[in-house]
């Protein structure tokens, strides 16, 4: 069977921050799907071992702060010898502390350097991270998915989120250039971009009021669940996907079009 066909119930899938919110419905999402998957935390280590304890022969826990590539190293060695086998699907969904509540965060005269930095360094650099160490895994395996996690609001600024809308801007630059660099080894990278979800950990101090009004601004008339969500990053991992690469794709019901 050509690489590129290989089904997902076949892949060994690396889901940073993967244990809880949208994380953890992207593990259980591949893990649904046959897939066996690394579990990334960086905190959470009784949710990681929860979604282990529910597949304990297709999930392995592993605990790494993805902005230190030592650490990253070690998740993809402890990977490694525990599956003997490479690491075919990478999902870039960490986030460092974020709580989505507009009222609370700083604004245009107050946000310092230091809070770009912070969200610069976990979505940007560590996707660098987890998708440089994979490369050895995608050659060896003959092909290779990288799905990064990015957002609606680059495209339609609506809160005060300046410093988690600008890393995740850059995160589709690196997904474009990477997808070029990348694509003659059979490497696809691609972006699916949500707005808020309905509800994680961190969506939670998001006020009913506003999940209304998102809600009645789609054409769906819902807000985006993190399962409805996650689908949509297993079909960028499945050979359905296997002609897509540096393309992001929103899925929010329909409150950004274009």
């Amino acid at each position: 069977m050509n690489a590129l066909n290989t089904p997902v119930s076949e892949r060994l899938v690396l889901v940073t921050g993967g244990a809880r919110g949208l994380g953890k419905a992207l593990s259980e999402a591949f893990l649904r799907e046959g897939a066996r998957v690394i579990v990334n935390y960086h905190t959470s280590s009784e949710a990681a071992e929860a979604i282990v304890a529910e597949h304990p022969d297709r999930a392995l826990a592993v605990q790494a702060d993805v902005r230190d590539r030592e650490q990253v190293q070690a998740l993809f060695d402890a990977a490694h010898e525990h599956f003997d086998a490479p690491v075919t699907t990478v999902v870039n969904n960490a986030l460092v502390s974020f709580s989505f509540d507009g009222d609370a965060r700083p604004k245009a005269e107050d946000i310092t350097a230091g809070h770009f930095d912070e969200q610069f360094s976990g979505a940007v650099h560590g996707a660098l991270n987890t998708i440089q160490l994979a490369v050895p895994d995608f050659e060896k395996a003959g092909f290779g998915r990288v799905v990064n996690i990015g957002t609606d609001l680059f495209q339609a600024p609506s809160v005060p989120y300046h410093d988690y809308t600008a890393a995740k801007a850059a995160l589709l630059s690196l997904t474009r250039t990477f997808s070029k660099d990348l694509g003659p080894k059979h490497v696809t990278v691609n972006m699916v971009s949500g707005g808020l979800l309905r509800t994680t950990d961190a969506s939670a101090a998001t006020p009913k009021e506003v999940f209304d009004m998102i809600a009645a601004g789609t054409p769906l008339g819902s807000v985006t669940t993190p399962e409805e969500f996650a689908d949509t990053a297993v079909f960028f991992a499945s050979p359905l996907s296997r002609a897509v690469t540096g393309q992001n794709l929103l899925v929010d019901g329909g409150l950004v079009m274009g």
